[in-house]
């Protein structure tokens, strides 16, 4: 059947960290990304602002301008998305290769689009990621970073997010490193993510 664009990006994603397995002050210098569609701003908004938001600091320095009065979401809102983009990416980075697709996707289906499932599934499911996932014995516990935001809309965000992960299969123990693009979509207290590729890819 024919795989659609979003999938195989998916699919490429996975198949690194198989393959390895084996063998962001408030105006910082990261650009914004663009990505399709009217509405989205440009700039950048690194993670010292991600750092406020989620309560390390309530207020602007003093002298400094409150970033938020321009932005489309509050603290908070932009605090309960980084939470959602870190959990999901702790769960997308820690795999066994005795858990199947539906075990492997469970903790991320609460917070992820059923669309976005359906693909992380099909690409853990693939025979050639499968397969040497299984015959290694292969484990994963990934772990989740944001390093920045590199695009945001009125009811979207898109993440950089560096996720390690600590290795091991039938040839010892290692690590391995890959910054992604996560996308969430929502509003206040409520996100979901709605769309996943490394970062080199563009996220468009």
């Amino acid at each position: 059947m024919d795989i659609s664009p979003a999938a195989r990006r998916v699919i490429f994603g996975l198949t690194v960290c198989a393959l390895v397995g084996l063998g962001v002050y408030l105006i910082g210098p990261a650009a914004l990304g663009a990505r399709g569609g009217s509405g989205r701003n440009h700039g950048s908004l690194p993670t010292a602002a991600v750092r406020r938001a989620s309560g390390t600091a309530n207020s602007a320095p003093s002298g400094q301008p409150d970033i938020y009065q321009w932005l489309p979401f509050t603290p908070t809102g932009l605090a309960a998305a980084a939470a959602v983009v870190l959990k999901f990416g702790d769960a997308y980075g820690s795999y066994s290769y005795t858990k199947d697709a539906a075990a492997y996707s469970a903790p991320m289906a609460p917070i992820t689009s059923a669309q976005l499932v359906s693909q992380i599934e099909a690409a853990y499911s693939a025979p050639g990621v499968a397969g040497a996932r299984v015959s290694g014995r292969q484990v994963a516990v990934g772990t989740a970073a944001i390093d920045s935001i590199r695009a945001f809309g009125a009811s979207s965000l898109t993440f950089l997010v560096q996720l390690s992960q600590q290795l091991t299969d039938t040839t010892g123990r290692s690590q391995q490193s890959a910054v992604y693009a996560i996308t969430v979509t929502g509003s206040g207290a409520s996100w979901q993510v709605t769309d996943l590729e490394l970062a080199s890819a563009g996220n468009s």
